[in-house]
């Protein structure tokens, strides 16, 4: 297949590489049903995903406000491209503004880079299931099996060298690495990848979920109050593990159907909820449990659906003895001792507090617990939260754990926040942090099973209410604002 085409139509564009990975996952497809009813297959089959690749004579951008959508310096670039029934409206808007900016045409064509069949099957698929032990034996000669060495984040990490002949990197992540977390992210969190939201929060309490998952249904349901209906009717549905679906009963065309999903024997390992809109801008909410290795592995994984915020809700541990259990505590800068990306982010380098996000969170803080200004200090503090990755830090020596705690000024600390935040930084998507203080151990406080009932029935409702209207306000702010130049480093590539 040697299929190019060169327009400045976003539409063209687009359709030209649908039209190429349509075709690519249908060949493979084909044949790999033929294949499975036991039909010898002669040759090895091959598919191939579609590229986008812009030749740029110059580093123009139409608003150096924005942060994406124009290359660094003139030259050659390029992406390879995945799931377009899935990035449709991401790719359209990478198409506009490399024209926008460039005016010269986008090159769409088929790359050189394989389709593992993994892949193509789709989330939906076990292929194993579909196979005798002979057939899997011979699979790998006659199909495209999944190659790690196009699937690392060196593009992100800033540590791709490219060869002097090759284009440049257009997107932080080449399709078959967007094709992995696709996958994986069904496998940790029960959902299919259509369902997440560009606005998401993470959680380490399935309190804050069970809370999520009475409002989702509460929206879906119906409700003559006019002032009311038009609040829920703003989200289109309402989906759990499972991929159960629960339409909005408020919306009387195109409304949303029920769908029962898959029944589970058990929760996934980071249960998922998804209160949608039909644009994408509603809110997804993963409970990750506890720990940075969760709070990175999922992370890594939703990079890919280029969301537009993550923001982090939980509990801490208050540092200072002028805290009171229930006190929020506003990031504004992390020590990260949780070390699971040390080797991808070096520790010592500054994970930097956003303006827009910072604000949006101090304004739905105020709005919701009716504090205002100088009052909020009463109930928030703003500062360092300490992040580690040992669940009974309290056990350690006290000298020698509270030096460094005390020389970072840390007024917090926890076990997933800091990971959150780097990793946004690392793969550019902005990020907050609001906690709630649930324990003081340094001052006699210890997390036990009485005060921590206390405190969730307390605190729960309110905090999550915060979180919600955090995201509306950062969706009224849009991506254009949100989406950061603190994010984006010298030579950056040009997808958002």
């Amino acid at each position: 297949m040697n299929k190019i085409i060169k327009t400045k139509d976003v539409e063209k564009a687009f359709a030209a590489a649908e039209k190429i990975y349509n075709e690519s996952i249908a060949h493979l497809t084909e044949n790999f049903i033929e294949f499975s009813k036991g039909k010898t297959l002669k040759n090895k089959v091959k598919a191939y995903y579609p590229y986008v690749r812009i030749e740029a004579a110059s580093a123009n951008r139409r608003d150096t406000r924005f942060s994406y959508g124009f290359v660094s310096k003139p030259g050659s670039y390029q992406a390879t491209l995945t799931r377009p029934d899935l990035f449709d409206h991401y790719y359209r808007e990478q198409f506009k503004q490399l024209i926008k900016n460039h005016d010269t045409p986008l090159e769409i064509g088929v790359s050189d880079v394989e389709i593992p069949l993994h892949f193509a099957l789709g989330e939906n698929f076990h292929l194993e299931d579909s196979l005798s032990d002979e057939q899997m034996h011979d699979l790998p000669q006659l199909f495209t099996q999944p190659n790690l060495d196009n699937m690392d984040d060196s593009i992100a990490n800033g540590t791709y060298l490219k060869k002097e002949e090759d284009p440049s990197p257009l997107a932080l992540f080449e399709a078959p690495r967007v094709d992995l977390s696709l996958l994986r992210l069904k496998h940790y969190t029960a959902t299919l990848a259509k369902h997440f939201q560009n606005y998401v929060i993470f959680t380490n309490y399935q309190f804050y979920i069970d809370e999520f998952i009475k409002i989702g249904h509460e929206n879906m349901q119906q409700t003559d109050d006019p002032l009311l209906k038009a609040q829920r009717e703003v989200y289109c549905s309402f989906v759990e593990p499972g991929n159960k679906v629960t339409g909005n009963k408020n919306i009387e065309i195109d409304r949303v159907q029920d769908e029962e999903g898959t029944a589970l024997a058990r929760l996934p390992q980071m249960p998922t909820y998804h209160l949608k809109r039909s644009d994408g801008s509603g809110i997804t909410m993963v409970n990750i449990g506890v720990g940075p290795s969760n709070a990175k592995t999922i992370t890594d994984h939703i990079a890919v659906l280029r969301p537009h915020a993550w923001l982090m809700l939980g509990h801490c541990a208050g540092l200072r003895n002028s805290q009171t259990l229930g006190d929020y505590v506003l990031a504004h800068g992390y020590l990260r001792e949780d070390h699971v990306l040390d080797k991808d982010l070096d520790p010592t380098i500054p994970i930097p507090a956003l303006s827009e996000v910072q604000q949006a969170l101090e304004q739905a803080v105020a709005e919701i617990t009716g504090h205002q200004g100088y009052d909020l200090k009463k109930l928030m503090r703003t500062g360092t939260v300490a992040t580690i990755d040992d669940r009974n830090w309290e056990l350690r020596p006290s000298l020698k754990q509270n030096l460094k705690l005390s020389q970072s000024r840390a007024i917090a600390l926890d076990m997933e926040s800091g990971t959150i935040a780097a990793n946004g930084f690392r793969f550019r998507v902005p990020y907050g942090t609001l906690l709630c203080v649930s324990d003081k151990p340094l001052h006699g406080q210890l997390k036990l099973p009485g005060m921590a009932e206390s405190f969730y029935r307390n605190r729960v409702e309110q905090h999550l209410q915060i979180g919600l209207l955090t995201m509306s306000l950062l969706r009224e702010t849009g991506p254009e604002r949100l989406h950061s130049r603190k994010l984006r480093s010298f030579h950056e590539v040009a997808f958002q």
